[in-house]
């Protein structure tokens, strides 16, 4: 489903500055409120994680530096490491063509996943052999 609020933007000149407000507002979020966001280490550039917010946790992130998330099993906001120790600091946040999903440049301090390892994505598919396995080391 396409966002009219982003439609405006595909004209826009580089450059161009928007309220973030009204931008944030005009997010595309589903039906429980929630964006999905993507964690992306901003020396490596490996994808490490994805997640959800809300606009309070959007809202927060921006306002401290610290990666704050929705605990969709919890339901609650969480600080990303306040219990692990491995703090995600924003280096900058981006929003897709059409405001529903969001991308995060973040300096990832410890372990991305809740496994210990370093991102979330060490499940690897082999098409070939018709397998999942596991795709790195825990840190």
């Amino acid at each position: 489903m396409i966002n009219d609020f982003f439609l405006p933007f595909e004209k826009h000149e580089h450059g161009e500055r928007h309220p973030l407000s009204g931008v944030i507002e005009n997010l595309a979020y589903n039906d429980k409120g929630l964006i999905p966001v993507i964690a992306q280490d901003h020396c490596s550039r490996d994808v490490l994680m994805m997640a959800w917010m809300n606009r309070k946790a959007i809202e927060l992130t921006l306002a401290s530096g610290n990666m704050t998330y929705w605990s969709r099993s919890r339901s609650q906001l969480w600080c990303k490491g306040e219990t692990s120790g491995h703090h995600q600091r924003l280096k900058s946040m981006q929003i897709d063509c059409d405001g529903d999903t969001l991308l995060c440049d973040v300096q990832q301090l410890g372990a991305a996943c809740h496994t210990g390892r370093p991102n979330c994505f060490y499940l690897k598919v082999d098409a070939v052999q018709q397998a999942v396995f596991i795709d790195g080391n825990k840190s």
